[in-house]
């Protein structure tokens, strides 16, 4: 199992597939194609029936029932796009085996290190195999490590026809990253009662709740004057796009908020004295509070258009996904048996609030119940991410518990 996770990760990590909010295509590469369509082959080699991929980058496969009995069918999802905010372009994997806990070197010639120092959570995998980047790249654990798990899980269910099971669903998915993953999700086509998003970070982590989030566009517009003669007339987009950022509470910022603390998040802002775009994501776990950010800079943007005149700016406001957990606790069992899986391993299950999302929280209010289990990786979406591949082994045999207890309960 092993080997077979490491050449199947190693092997697509290397397609770029980072995925473009400025995009109106699903998917919104063509490297997530090259994937999804490596994917549908190998899905096909392994001997799964029903493999389809259609129009708009989704991939559904099946792996049939060898039971008689009347067990729900589930599901076991991750998506096949890397984050937006580093690149995932030339992704070179290292392999650090028996990792002896002192610093690794990623790239000699820029100095790049992955120090225990820096990141302490390297500690806990001392005398494991380790898989990094080169250090000028993101690897893409989130969320290859857990496209790869499923895909050696379903091969080793297939292996194994001693292990009994139901019918078992398998979907990879497009654009995640940038919140559209379920956008086109066919639920009733899928046909699952229950699923599973393998897209979770270390060893334990099993979640079912999520931020409700939105996210917002600001654009300011302003009017350039030559400097020499600007008094009174000249309107600088950027100074008022700064006057608004200070409006926001610099203490509900990603940087200081933690646990169930939500956020404003700038992540982008581009611009010159004529015009400035911002880019802000809006978090938080309770929907009264997120509804009370979202309400404070809608204020904020009505207040400065007041003072600079109406028009000057404009908000496109706009929700993505929600909090899950209602819907979760709606069918709690496809809780408790993921629970129960990583106990029967021996996993101590780390019950946490999600501070981001996962496609299930869309899905969930869809009409599919999907946790999020984890898939391994760690300081993802960025040049010292890394993942064990002790702990992919682990999440692939979860996989097969999972299915193993809803045989069993049935």
């Amino acid at each position: 199992m092993k080997e077979e996770l490491i050449k199947r990760f190693t092997t697509y990590v290397k397609i770029d597939t980072q995925s473009n909010e400025e995009s109106d295509t699903t998917p919104s590469t063509p490297g997530q194609w090259d994937l999804l369509k490596l994917l549908e082959q190998e899905l096909k080699e392994i001997g799964l029936d029903e493999v389809e991929l259609d129009e708009n980058g989704y991939l559904f496969a099946t792996l049939p029932a060898n039971t008689d009995k009347n067990v729900p069918t589930i599901g076991f999802l991750a998506h096949v796009d890397t984050a937006t905010d580093f690149t995932g372009k030339n992704v070179k994997p290292q392999i650090v085996e028996n990792y002896d806990g002192g610093e690794i070197i990623l790239n000699k010639e820029k100095n790049i290190v992955l120090s225990p120092e820096q990141f302490p959570s390297l500690n806990k995998y001392i005398g494991q195999t380790l898989i990094t980047t080169d250090g000028t790249t993101l690897l893409g654990a989130d969320d290859k490590a857990g496209v790869a798990e499923i895909m050696t899980a379903m091969n080793y269910l297939v292996q194994h026809p001693e292990i009994k099971h139901g019918t078992i669903r398998v979907a990879f998915t497009p654009d995640e990253e940038i919140g559209r993953g379920p956008h086109k999700f066919d639920v009733k086509r899928f046909n699952a009662k229950y699923a599973y998003t393998m897209d979770g970070g270390p060893l334990g982590e099993l979640e079912y709740e999520t931020f409700n989030a939105a996210a917002a566009k600001i654009t300011i517009k302003g009017n350039n004057i030559h400097p020499g003669s600007a008094k009174n007339k000249m309107v600088n987009s950027l100074k008022i796009a700064m006057e608004l950022n200070a409006l926001l509470p610099a203490e509900e910022a990603p940087e200081h908020t933690e646990g169930y603390e939500g956020f404003y998040h700038l992540l982008q802002m581009n611009g010159d004295v004529e015009e400035t775009k911002l880019y802000y994501i809006i978090r938080d776990h309770d929907r009264d509070k997120f509804e009370g950010k979202k309400q404070h800079l809608t204020n904020i943007v009505e207040e400065l258009n007041e003072k600079y005149d109406q028009g000057t700016l404009t908000l496109d406001l706009n929700d993505q996904y929600y909090n899950m957990k209602e819907k979760i606790e709606e069918n709690i069992e496809v809780f408790e048996y993921a629970k129960e899986a990583l106990e029967r391993l021996d996993i101590e299950p780390k019950i946490t609030p999600v501070r981001g999302g996962t496609d299930g929280a869309q899905l969930s209010y869809m009409g599919l119940p999907t946790p999020n289990i984890f898939a391994g990786g760690e300081n993802m979406h960025g040049k010292f991410e890394y993942v064990s591949v002790e702990t992919m082994e682990k999440a692939t045999q979860v996989i097969i518990e999972i299915a193993k207890i809803y045989e069993e309960k049935a």
